[in-house]
């Protein structure tokens, strides 16, 4: 008999009393792996109410005992880290040196809750006029959610509970139910770190689940990473019901490759930015865009993109995984045969991919087009396959307009030997994360994740004042500069730009 997937309440894992069961498939075998429940309402309101009763103690709870938690469950991680890269496998396909990637980036941000003391300090400021004194203090709010997509079925969630919880919150989480195992297996190990009951509840389902999360009075914030369409419901329906709500959306991160650039290094981080992890990331590479004579190098990346293999994770020659189901393959699919119509050149087409010994697999092999134009629905939407588009355009001013006029403010990066043409490009593109000769500028969790525009709906008081960080007006920098034999002219950049 298939396993039914529990849900974690006040405590305990329980065994769901809903009838409303939604398969999780092996995505390249199509094998039904498990069953996972969508919860009663009488599930939600439990689960709800173990938190917020349990919010009364946590919160007096010693800030120093919750960074300590923090400690203890970083170290399970570490332990239980091919264990949970198993479970990753298993149910998202994900290669095992990926699926261990989305667990470590996610351990990093645990150690980060781990250094909550420093960051829970409120300020002082004696004689604000006379003998007056102001003392602010940072104080949780009460019971936060979590929404959590597919594609990083460990890091995310891992984004969200350590630091609420951190903070003195608890948290009800709601990961996808496309692979809700490896949730499952984190909040064991939070519970064996020493959590309290009631702190951490997991409640799995769809829409409906969501809805009784967004409309709940207890629920004070909320935390999405997602599509576009669910991002800006969950925003709306969230503040609709006064709630603080972070949504990280949709995107379309460019990388535009100056001449001067140094070739292979722009070939190498192509490939990998581009196709790795299926092109399911929000920080894909998914437009290339040459300026002047770099556009002779478009042969030979689509030539080196051509080289990588997808495959199963017991393969370690395998350079990714299948798309997460059939309907997200026929999606992908689709949009690349739109591309051919519209005019766009495949000069690299995987829609016959097959990989021996797994025919039934969300299969879809490396895509790369030239002759992209920004009115074509391969450039408009987000693909989220292994697809790279690519333009060229004459001048840095050009591709800085390119990128500035998308909808989608998420990522970006640019290549150059030029530290001229790095500052003007960081400082006037209109992305909230920006990589100078790093192709995905994803920074540690000490600093902000930056997602603008239509990348990002919220506001700068999310978790209240909570040593979480709101990030609409804050740009990260991450900067690497090429060997020393290639000339960089201009000042250096600075790292991190506020």
């Amino acid at each position: 008999m298939t396993q039914q997937v529990q849900h974690f309440i006040d405590g305990e894992f329980v065994t769901s009393t809903s009838d409303k069961l939604i398969a999780v498939t092996n995505p390249a075998t199509q094998q039904v792996i498990a069953q996972v429940p969508c919860a009663t309402s009488e599930e939600m309101a439990r689960a709800i109410a173990s938190a917020k009763a349990a919010f009364q103690t946590w919160k007096e709870v010693p800030v120093s005992e919750r960074a300590r938690l923090m400690m203890r469950f970083a170290h399970l991680l570490k332990e239980h880290q091919g264990e949970i890269a198993e479970i990753i496998c298993e149910e998202l396909g994900k290669t095992v040196e990926d699926a261990k990637g989305d667990v470590w980036r996610g351990i990093e941000v645990v150690e980060q809750a781990a250094n909550i003391p420093s960051l829970m300090m409120g300020e002082t400021v004696e004689n604000v006029a006379r003998s007056i004194d102001t003392y602010s203090y940072i104080q949780p709010l009460g019971v936060c959610a979590g929404i959590t997509p597919f594609n990083f079925p460990a890091m995310i969630p891992l984004w969200m509970f350590p630091m609420a919880i951190a903070c003195g919150n608890t948290f009800i989480l709601k990961p996808s139910e496309q692979d809700p195992m490896t949730v499952n297996k984190i909040a064991e190990l939070f519970v064996k770190a020493g959590a309290p009951k009631g702190v951490l509840q997991v409640v799995h389902g769809a829409k409906e689940q969501v809805d009784a999360i967004l409309h709940h009075p207890d629920i004070k914030a909320i935390s999405f990473v997602g599509s576009v369409n669910v991002g800006q419901y969950i925003y709306k329906t969230g503040t609709d019901n006064l709630k603080r709500v972070q949504a990280f959306a949709g995107a379309k991160n460019h990388m535009v490759i100056m001449p001067d650039a140094n070739k292979q290094q722009v070939v190498n981080a192509l490939v990998g930015a581009s196709v790795g992890a299926a092109g399911q990331r929000c920080m894909a590479i998914s437009v290339a865009v040459f300026v002047g004579a770099a556009a002779e190098w478009i042969p030979e990346v689509a030539a080196a993109i051509g080289k990588v293999r997808p495959g199963h994770y017991s393969d370690a020659n395998a350079a990714y995984g299948p798309q997460i189901s059939p309907q997200a393959r026929a999606r992908v699919l689709s949009l690349i045969e739109q591309g051919k119509k519209e005019g766009a050149t495949c000069v690299l087409d995987g829609t016959d991919c097959v990989v021996d010994g797994y025919p039934n697999g969300n299969w879809v092999g490396p895509t790369v087009f030239s002759n992209v134009t920004t009115e074509m629905e391969i450039y408009k939407q987000e693909i989220f396959g292994p697809v790279l588009s690519t333009m060229t355009v004459d001048s840095l001013e050009e591709a800085l307009k390119v990128v500035n006029d998308s909808p989608f403010g998420n990522g970006t990066s640019i290549f150059t030997a030029s530290g001229a043409a790095a500052r003007k490009y960081q400082h006037n593109v209109e992305v909230g994360q920006v990589g100078i000769n790093i192709p995905i500028p994803v920074p540690l969790p000490f600093f902000s994740f930056t997602g603008w525009k239509g990348s990002f709906y919220g506001d700068q008081h999310a978790y209240g004042k909570q040593a979480v960080r709101f990030y609409t007006e804050t740009k990260t920098i991450t900067a690497r500069w090429f060997d020393d034999d290639i000339p960089v002219a201009g000042p250096n950049m600075s790292i991190n730009l506020r």
